[in-house]
């Protein structure tokens, strides 16, 4: 039991890095062209709170035996907040407010839970109270690929939904599923079942719509932009806009 627990947080660890490192590809443009454009800093603060949350639940005074949640998503919470610097240096300076402001939230938030944790809890209630929190934010992550789902749907394309970004999605959140359920944790189990379960979804809709007609296709949305921020144990970010897809996953590699 002890080995198949360390074979999946391993494994789980290894699909959420590729999602923490999918949106260097748009960082580069935004880097290249020295503006963010219209992509959004929100998705990327939001899941840096949930890396923080995630990676104190999973330190041995918190929760034992989940080192391994703890190591991915103090990772991840090292490239977000890359993420997050580059649109700060880089942004409008109204989205640098935006930003700035919305970043102050999430890291007090953070640390009322990790004092309360701290001073006002031990053991089974201390475990509790991190392990709700994460969670939430977990579930609120994982639920937004909603859009982009209803956005396939819609066009009948697949074409702003890569089947890489689902498979590794699912992947992930299918692996700390079960690393949750060896380990008996259900604020690892749940959450990232629920991720599973969406990836699944997404899985199933590329198949149902892959190589339908390339003109449908084509009358997707050009003008505006369509975000989508996805974590969890695999979490994505989605941007379109001027006609072009950026995938920018944003993942959480424990709830």
């Amino acid at each position: 039991m002890n080995i198949a627990h360390f074979i999946f947080g391993v494994f789980g660890n290894a699909t959420a890095l590729f999602l923490f490192l999918a949106p260097v590809v748009t960082f580069k443009r935004i880097i290249k062209n020295k503006s963010t454009e219209q992509f959004s800093g929100i998705p990327y603060v939001m899941t840096l709170l949930n890396n923080l949350l995630s990676a104190w639940y999973g330190l041995p005074f918190v929760s034992p035996n989940n080192i391994l949640v703890t190591t991915i998503n103090g990772t991840g919470a090292v490239i977000e907040s890359v993420y997050v610097l580059i649109f700060l240096i880089l942004a409008p300076r109204k989205e640098k407010v935006k930003i700035g402001g919305l970043l102050a939230i999430i890291l007090s938030i953070f640390a009322i839970v990790a004092l309360v944790s701290l001073l006002a809890l031990h053991d089974t209630k201390r475990k509790v109270f991190c392990g709700v929190a994460a969670s939430v934010f977990s579930i609120i992550m994982y639920g937004s690929p909603l859009s982009i789902m209803r956005l396939v749907i819609k066009t009948k394309s697949v074409e702003y939904m890569p089947f890489l970004l689902s498979l590794f999605c699912f992947l992930c959140g299918t692996s700390w599923f079960i690393f949750g359920l060896i380990g008996r944790d259900p604020f690892i189990a749940v959450p990232n079942g629920f991720g599973s379960a969406l990836g699944a979804m997404q899985l199933i809709l590329y198949f149902i719509y892959y190589d339908k007609n390339p003109e449908e296709k084509k009358k997707t949305t050009t003008d505006h932009g369509v975000e989508l921020g996805l974590n969890g144990n695999g979490k994505a970010h989605h941007n379109i806009q001027d006609g072009k897809s950026n995938t920018q996953p944003s993942i959480n590699g424990h709830v």
